[in-house]
């Protein structure tokens, strides 16, 4: 694995990660390192579900935005959930 790949696949992830963020309507206690994360984890399966369905750059790249979304609505939760704060 080259150093461009890691790079652009961060640089994916961070931009697919901002995108699920502002889709999810709630306020998430999650930070940016865990944005990033869910940005990564989304692309990635959202590029392998596109590209073994054949699909185009932009419906593969609308896949990983709502597996991103999905997945920080989950995390989002259970960082709520976690908090026992009043």
């Amino acid at each position: 694995m080259e150093i461009d790949s890691i790079l652009s696949g961060l640089g994916a992830g961070i931009v697919i990660g901002l995108i699920a963020r502002i889709i999810v309507p709630s306020m998430q206690p999650i930070g940016c390192l865990m944005t990033i994360l869910i940005g990564v984890v989304g692309g990635a399966a959202g590029g392998l579900i596109g590209s073994a369905a054949n699909w185009g750059f932009w419906l593969t790249f609308a896949t990983q935005i709502v597996i991103a979304a999905v997945l920080v609505a989950i995390v989002a939760a259970l960082f709520r959930k976690g908090d026992s704060t009043p």
